[in-house]
């Protein structure tokens, strides 16, 4: 095989990686209490409230409070569909079935990610 076939390949593959994820799986939305948003994973339990300036977001261990309280970066992620950056605590949080969150502006991109969340 040829190294221009190779790379087209690994371009091919790498294209349907990033095209994949809309769509890709169920979500289900999840409460922001039961959210690790330090490790961005769903708990069967509400996790400890940390507030910072108003906001109320949640971390799953004493470490990860602190981190909440002192690291600003921490408190954010991008809308996997619009690709915005969204702040934990006021964004519309869906669960993946192995129970890793992802973070949407609103309500509506949640419902472009799969829409039959």
């Amino acid at each position: 095989m040829s190294r221009f076939s190779m790379a087209l390949m690994a371009a091919v593959a790498g294209f349907v990686l990033v095209a994949a994820p809309v769509g890709a799986e169920p979500l289900k939305k999840a409460a922001p209490k039961r959210v690790c948003m330090v490790n961005d994973t769903l708990f069967p339990k509400d996790q400890i409230p940390v507030v910072v300036d108003g906001k109320t977001y949640f971390g799953c261990c004493e470490m990860c409070k602190g981190r909440l309280a002192t690291d600003e970066a921490i408190r954010y992620a991008k809308d996997p569909v619009s690709g915005k950056t969204v702040d934990k605590a006021t964004a519309v949080i869906g669960a993946r079935p192995d129970g890793k969150v992802l973070y949407f502006e609103s309500e509506k991109t949640f419902k472009a990610f799969h829409p039959k969340s």
